[in-house]
């Protein structure tokens, strides 16, 4: 299934995409994509919903629709940094051995193609494409990567916005370059685990301004995402729903010589082979 939630921002209402150009309207099923959504076996439970009425034709056509991040606000956006080697490479940085964890604020997630704000004072914005993980159910201490599979509900294209300058040069955690408004970017949909043939052969791209700035493939992946989920599980408690972003490929502003940054008035656009894709326009601060 290809999850989503459509309507204005605090008022979406929960989905499920049929084709190119029509949905199934689940809001009379569920209330969101939430914590209770994911921890009751939701996708389950609605599969067979959204097979019948697709059959029965009981389907909506996107109209222009705004759509939102393909989760609820969750309850922790975890972050995996240098996870691609070649990314690794082109900051100057050993390839870590074990993920490198950080966090973003929860209340950065916005929709696919809602506009990212530059914080004030910043200098420095940059783009990541990344694939997103979210949690199907309460999760700590698994025993292994492989356990880890029955413990992700699906996988969704994320832009992790960052502001270098307030990330490497504000003397403390990732997390203040992380957590501006707007900074995470999430959709269009949550693609459900079965749906995802091999999770390490899906390419990804970003564009700024129509210029290809990032190509790259999750095969290049430190650390894949079970792998990921099973070593984070070791430290924390994961609830259903939470949002993983998992890393990035080359081809980020700080790699560039000179370094390339954000500018209010730039368009990104960036897409993951089955996922799905995105577009923001980048404006200036409040």
């Amino acid at each position: 299934m290809h999850l989503l939630r459509i309507g204005a921002p605090g008022a979406e209402k929960p989905a499920a995409r049929v084709d190119e150009d029509t949905y199934v309207d689940l809001s009379d099923v569920v209330g969101d994509f939430d914590e209770s959504f994911f921890g009751s076996g939701g996708p389950d439970r609605i599969r067979p919903v959204v097979a019948d009425r697709a059959a029965a034709g009981q389907v909506s056509r996107f109209a222009g629709e705004r759509i939102g991040a393909p989760i609820a606000r969750p309850h922790q956006i975890l972050c995996i940094g240098l996870n691609y080697r070649d990314h690794a490479a082109e900051t100057g940085q050993a390839v870590p051995a074990e993920p490198i964890l950080f966090t973003k604020s929860p209340n950065t997630l916005i929709g696919p193609d809602d506009d990212v704000r530059i914080p004030r004072g910043s200098t420095k914005a940059d783009w990541e494409v990344e694939l997103g993980v979210v949690i199907g159910r309460r999760t700590s201490y698994l025993d292994s990567p492989e356990e880890a599979r029955d413990a992700i509900a699906g996988f969704c294209v994320v832009n992790d916005v960052s502001e270098r300058a307030f990330q490497m040069e504000r003397a403390g955690q990732w997390v203040k370059g992380k957590s501006a408004e707007t900074f995470n970017p999430a959709g269009p949909w949550l693609v459900t685990s079965d749906e995802i043939d091999d999770v390490l052969a899906l390419d990804m791209w970003l564009d700024v301004n129509g210029v290809r700035r990032q190509t790259g493939n999750t095969r290049t992946m430190v650390f894949d995402p079970y792998v990921i989920v099973h070593y984070l599980s070791q430290f924390l408690v994961m609830e259903p729903g939470d949002l993983i972003n998992t890393g990035t490929p080359p081809g980020v502003g700080m790699g560039f010589d000179p370094p390339v940054w954000l500018q209010p008035g730039d368009v990104v656009e960036l897409g993951i082979t089955g996922l799905g894709a995105q577009r923001q326009s980048v404006v200036g601060p409040r």
